[in-house]
This record gives structure tokens, sequence and C-alpha cells, in this order.
């Protein structure tokens, strides 16, 4: 790093995702001379790319594919907008040495849902500590105490109120390690913690395309990033003086209540997703795009989302257009996601995605609805198999245990399931009996 670069922004997360969505609003605002100030980029977890990302200088190329308004658009950026890559695993002493950056202003963070958690292990003195908000709190102690303002905290964690939630672990921490009332107080009174909602499809590296877009650029970049055009970035907070990405010309909300814009996206695309993916892999397809022309998937996620999701959150005109344009998207001939890579971290993903419309459906209509209970069967078939992707324990448990004995981990759903037992052992039985492709029939005839 020169000397003359002025490192504004910390990032906890190096995916495809906040490389396809954040990194590319600042480089743009950047681009546009609206905006002064690198991102630091820090692994949260031991095993990443932060190795990867400094050997390339920590630039790399996005492809921005799409129909924009009945116009294919194809936009190729080079990002230049990360100054550095950092693993506290092992250079923790270059990386806590940032709380001490007066220029720095900014943290955006996305360690998946299951990132923002109070373990309650750790030791401040950890080098670094285990969860991701016991190492945010070590680096706003070290910032603190060198008497420094704080920061605007823009967590991308799709949790309902990321903001609020990952403030409430920072607090636990601090009182864990009886942590003085002037830290707790700073905590409340000079950061802001912004509960946010993003809205990109990132499809990251194109493993199907790389020969050719390899061509294009014309040199070898192991980080491409491949997005959809539409994005939405709807913030908790009022910061567009300092973060002008309106003026640039993007899509992003400075909101008060973000809860309206949250529970829509998360429940229609990200439910949708999260309810077609697992059993769409055991059907034997691997894009969502094949399941968009496969008429039997299609099918079901249409009835997931058009019969069951949108008559729990409200059968709006707005939902409904909200609900054809996630089919658009999925559709998206350009984009190549992965079922496997969205069915990473299936358990905490259904219980924040899909869970919350299936109880409040049957508390509206008095019953479960079919499509999304069949696609918890379809989740637990899927953990049977050697392609599930999660944690060491949640693997090892979901791959043997009863149907049963899963339903009621209420640790995982955080609910009460002990009702749904019977639907979802009487699809999960179906689906082992008869295939996919017949338990698809039979769900969908209900």
């Amino acid at each position: 790093m020169s000397s003359n670069v002025k490192e504004t922004v910390i990032q906890f997360g190096e995916g495809g995702f906040l490389r396809g969505f954040v990194d590319y609003f600042f480089h743009k605002l950047q681009e546009k001379g609206l905006y002064d100030g690198k991102i630091v980029v820090v692994q949260p977890i031991e095993k990443g790319m932060c190795q990867t990302l400094a050997e390339q200088n920590c630039e790399y190329n996005l492809f921005l594919r799409g129909i924009d308004n009945g116009q294919v658009v194809n936009e190729h950026t080079h990002v230049t907008s990360i100054s550095r890559a950092l693993n506290p695993y092992t250079q923790y002493d270059e990386y806590i040495a940032l709380a001490s950056n007066p220029d720095l202003r900014v943290l955006v963070s996305n360690t998946t849902e299951a990132g923002i958690e109070y373990v309650g292990t750790e030791k401040i003195t950890d080098m670094p500590p285990k969860a991701y908000p016991a190492k945010l709190c070590q680096f706003l102690y070290k910032r603190y105490q060198a008497g420094l303002k704080g920061l605007i905290l823009l967590p991308c964690e799709l949790i309902d109120d990321n903001g609020d939630n990952l403030k409430k672990c920072v607090l636990q921490y601090a009182d864990l390690w009886e942590l003085e009332d002037g830290f707790k107080n700073w905590i409340e009174t000079e950061n802001d913690f912004c509960s946010t909602l993003v809205d990109r499809i990132v499809t990251g590296y194109p493993r199907d395309e790389v020969e050719e877009l390899t061509k294009q650029i014309g040199y070898e970049d192991k980080l491409i990033d491949t997005a959809e055009i539409f994005h939405l970035w709807v913030i908790g907070g009022h910061h567009e003086d300092e973060l002008p990405f309106q003026k640039a010309g993007y899509n992003v909300v400075w909101t008060d209540d973000v809860h309206p814009y949250k529970k829509r996206k998360v429940r229609i695309l990200n439910g949708g997703h999260t309810s077609m993916v697992l059993g769409a892999h055991l059907y034997g397809l691997t894009t969502v795009g094949e399941c968009m022309q496969d008429e039997t998937v299609s099918s079901f996620l249409k009835k997931c989302i058009f019969e069951e999701i949108i008559p729990t959150i409200g059968d709006t005109e707005d939902n409904r257009k909200f609900g054809a344009a996630v089919l658009e998207r999925f559709s998206n001939p350009f984009i190549k996601h992965q079922l496997l890579s969205i069915a990473l971290n299936s358990v905490s993903k259904f219980q924040v995605r899909v869970l919350p419309t299936i109880l409040e459906y049957k508390e509206k209509f008095g019953k479960y609805p079919a499509g999304l209970t069949f696609s918890m069967a379809a989740l637990i078939s899927f953990y049977r198999t050697d392609k599930a992707n999660d944690g060491e324990e949640i693997m090892k448990f979901m791959k043997d245990a009863s149907v049963e004995e899963i339903l009621k981990r209420e640790d995982y759903w955080h609910a009460d399931l002990t009702e749904m037992i019977p639907m979802v052992q009487e699809y999960y039985d179906l689906i082992q009996a008869k295939g996919m492709a017949e338990a698809y029939k039979e769900v969908l005839a209900k």
C-alpha cells in the first residue's frame, strides 16, 4: 500500500457478493470523483481468499449482465476500490492496527446469516477471537482506547435487524469481557449500526465462461466476479452526505425503516431460492436458469411464491410485481447461478428465509403450506447426500438424525415444530420412496 492511499472502509468478508455489490459501488463513487477512500478487506474466518486478492494487487474484474428495459446490458468493470486484504489469523498486528486509523469511517460486513452470533467463549486477548461480533468488539475497543470517533456500520448479512443484532452481540462481548461503561456508552452514541437490506444476485466465479472472459480481459484473473444488473441497497440511516450513492445514480435507499423492504425481499426472493434449490438439485438440475426452463420445478417455485409466500405477507400489487420481477431475474440468460452455491448453510438460511412464512401461513390459513413444507423434506433429503455444505456439527447431525429429531432441534429452527413432523415425514418418505420427480407431481397436485 502506498503511503498516500486513504483507507476509509474496513470490510469483513471477501466473497463474491461484497465484491459484486459494495466494492463495485465504492469503485464507482471514486471513479465519479464523489469519494476519496479505499477499502481494507478482512477475512472473517481462517479459510478464505485474502491471499488470492493480495496476489492480484486486490484488483479483479466484474461482469454485470442482464436485460434492462428490454435491452441487453453487458457491463465490464475493472474494480480497484480495495487497497489491502488482511487475514487476521496470520496478520493480526496489521489488522488490529487499522483500529487506530483516524481516516477509517465505514465498516461493511457479510459473514453469512450464521456470522452474527454471540458464542461467549472468546477472550479479549484472543488473536483474533472466533466470532465476528467478538472480533468487532475487540476492534472497536482498540479504537475507543485510541480516542477516535466511531463508525458507520453497514452489515449486509441477511438477518432481520442485522444492525441491531450486531450491536447487541458487540455489547454482550463488552459485558463478557467486563469492559468499562465509557466504552459501552461510546458504542451506543458514537457508532451508527445501520440495519440494511441488500439485493443483487451475484453469481461469482463463472467457471464455464472463464476462458472466454479471460480472452476478453487479456490475462488470468482468479477472482472474476459476475452478477445481474439489478441492485437495491436499503440502509436504515441517513449518510448520503458522506456516502453519496444516490448522487452517483445507484438504487440506494436511506430510510428510517428497512422492515417492509426487507420482509418482501427475504421472503420472496431468498425464500424462493431456498425453497427451490435443494429439491431441484435432487431432481437433477444444476443452475437456477435450468430450474426456470424446467416446467415442473418452475411450477413448484411459482406455487411457493404466488400461492404461499405472497398470500402470507400480503397479496398486494407491489408484492405480486416483485414476485414477477424475481421470476424474470431468475430467468436472466446471462446468470448461471449454481444451485450448490446457494445451498451453502441451508439450515440457517431456511430458518430465516422460509420457516417464518410456513408458520405465519399456518396461523393465517389454519394449515401448513404444501410447497414450502415439502421444501423442508427436500432439505432433510439433501443433507443426507455428500453435497451438503454447512457447519461440521450440523452436517453430522442432519445426515443421520430422524425427521422427528431434526424438527425438534429448536436451536436450529428457533421455533417449536412438533406439529409439522407428520407432514414433513410424509413428504420425506415420498421423496425416498418415489424420487423427486414423482414427489413434485404429488405436491403440485395439492
